[in-house]
């Protein structure tokens, strides 16, 4: 059953693109088929994966259409682009702006528009097992409709106030959302980015958030700060088992991604 995650956070430059991309990743060198979604249209999640296709596999990208063009016409599969074995991406482009007018104009109500984007999922979802979806830090259409087409969603915190007044916003609104609309939707977790490894700025920021969110919600495993991934925008996603920073970096993903597949495991128990 494929299970489709989006990644938030009111607050931007949390981490949150980078975060989503390296989910996709990870899941795929797992063995696991994954897609990026990137619904936002300052194209951060693109830019990072065409970057990875260009540097890293040394291929070109063919781009049948836009993002928002295959949106108007009802069909995601010609935007499609392999990233390499189990990964793919929907790229984003600057047309995607127009996409909530769009929505306005062609939809009369909330729940038509917040739909929209998962019925245009469901003729391709099931050829992966996680599909990620990256949205703006912002409450917009976009952000509703990632959520309304998502199972879980994970809250990315760089611990610093701002970032944790964005997370308690968009939980309030993801509970909201899921009260208005009925959704099968679960927050999987608060993942903790910190700024600088054992600061006590940093240790602050998860008291507040363990206060806020509850112990059980924030992720056991933290993304500490990694030069290598701020390395990867330029570079691409390097995976060199001679490389050591690549390797701290891979393995630290692969610790988060089996405490997400251990978090879906016991929310889908619990649910049944």
């Amino acid at each position: 059953m494929t299970k489709i995650i989006t990644t938030g956070n009111f607050k931007g430059g949390v981490g949150k693109t980078t975060n989503a991309v390296m989910f996709a990743y990870t899941f795929s060198r797992l063995g696991k088929k994954s897609l990026v979604v990137d619904l936002d249209p300052q194209a951060n999640a693109t830019d990072l994966i065409l970057t990875t296709i260009n540097n890293v596999y040394q291929k070109k990208p063919h781009f049948e259409k836009t993002l928002f063009e295959v949106i108007k016409e009802n069909d995601l599969s010609q935007s499609l682009i392999n990233v390499k074995e189990n990964m793919d991406l929907i790229p984003s482009y600057e047309d995607l702006q127009v996409y909530e007018k769009f929505l306005y104009s062609n939809f009369d109500d909330d729940y038509s528009q917040d739909k929209y984007f998962s019925k245009l999922l469901e003729p391709i979802k099931f050829n992966y097992d996680y599909i990620v979806m990256d949205v703006p830090p912002q409450l917009n259409k976009f952000t509703d409709s990632a959520l309304v087409a998502s199972d879980y969603a994970v809250v990315i915190l760089q611990t610093q106030e701002r970032s944790l007044k964005g997370a308690e916003k968009y939980v309030e609104h993801l509970l909201q959302l899921q009260d208005d609309y009925k959704l099968s939707l679960d927050l999987l977790g608060v993942l903790p980015v910190l700024q600088q490894n054992g600061s006590e700025l940093d240790l602050d920021v998860i008291n507040d958030a363990i206060n806020s969110f509850g112990e059980q919600n924030l992720f056991k495993t933290k993304i500490k700060q990694m030069a290598r991934l701020k390395r990867f925008d330029r570079t691409g996603i390097t995976d060199n088992i001679k490389d050591i920073n690549d390797r701290r970096v891979h393995e630290v993903y692969k610790n988060v991604v089996e405490e997400l597949f251990s978090r879906i495991k016991l929310l889908e128990e619990n649910n049944d």
